[in-house]
């Protein structure tokens, strides 16, 4: 079921419990236009809200790029003074934002080009499974752009600080295996596999228990975060949750019965 939306450049669909999300800007190898930036958040609200999602993946239509960057050519229109300038940033910021307080788990399917704004977005995800051919790049010291804390933090938590300033300092690109290797990427492997690869994990993620992958991620968000920013007790209110509900009893009546679980995310 796809889900109506104000751009054509970008397509959000709902199949066997998974949420597609995907940046449709193939001829501009996917760079984000104002539009997309816009519709993210219609999106992930879609998704957080309906309970037959249980796990999101983002990815690029083609084949030659997840996400390369913003869509510059746009800019002598949306971003020709400050007043218009501010306006885009409210619109992107909207998106990351959406991004960033997603509750549910997301997967980015990555081949191809995934770089600047493009490895901003897929640092959101929870897991990057990559093709053998992917190329990842910030190149904000080619351009002279300063980079915000918040998307430095994401990286810094992601890659340690050593790897994030060969990053930033050198605006080079990195490989797939230099990825998986500096833990931007979770997975490696062929174009061939990368659809079925990810199909697997997701429908793996589908089927446990979203009460319990909810709190791990909140958890692990948590743990990131200074220690005096944590909202422990928050947490300890999911775990009970867990405890308490009807997808525990069947978790431990399907152990006993030796069948897989029908877990209902209550």
């Amino acid at each position: 079921m796809a889900i109506a939306l104000e751009t054509t450049k970008m397509i959000a669909e709902v199949e066997d419990g998974i949420g597609w999300m995907t940046f449709n800007n193939p001829d501009r190898r996917n760079a984000v236009s104002l539009e997309m930036w816009a519709a993210i958040p219609t999106i992930l609200d879609a998704f957080e809200a309906d309970d037959r999602v249980r796990v999101i993946v983002m990815k690029g239509a083609g084949d030659r790029a997840f996400v390369a960057g913003a869509d510059i050519s746009e800019f002598d229109k949306r971003r020709s003074s400050a007043a218009e300038s501010d306006k885009y940033g409210d619109v992107s910021q909207g998106a990351h934002r959406a991004l960033k307080a997603l509750q549910k788990p997301m997967l980015a399917m990555v081949q191809g080009y995934c770089i600047g704004g493009g490895l901003a977005i897929a640092l959101y995800a929870d897991m990057r499974i990559v093709t053998e051919d992917s190329r990842f790049a910030i190149p904000a010291a080619r351009l002279g752009l300063g980079y915000a804390f918040d998307g430095l933090r994401m990286l810094v938590d992601l890659v340690g600080p050593s790897y994030a300033r060969e990053i930033m300092f050198t605006a080079r690109q990195f490989s797939a295996e230099e990825a998986l290797r500096i833990g931007l990427a979770n997975r490696v492997v062929p174009r061939a596999a990368l659809e079925a690869t990810v199909r697997d994990y997701a429908t793996t993620i589908a089927g446990n228990a979203p009460l319990t992958i909810r709190a791990a991620k909140a958890a692990i968000a948590e743990v990131l975060k200074d220690r005096e920013a944590r909202d422990i007790e928050a947490l300890d209110v999911m775990i009970r949750a867990c405890f308490d509900s009807a997808d525990y009893a069947e978790g431990r009546l399907a152990f006993r019965e030796k069948r897989s679980p029908a877990f209902q995310g209550k």
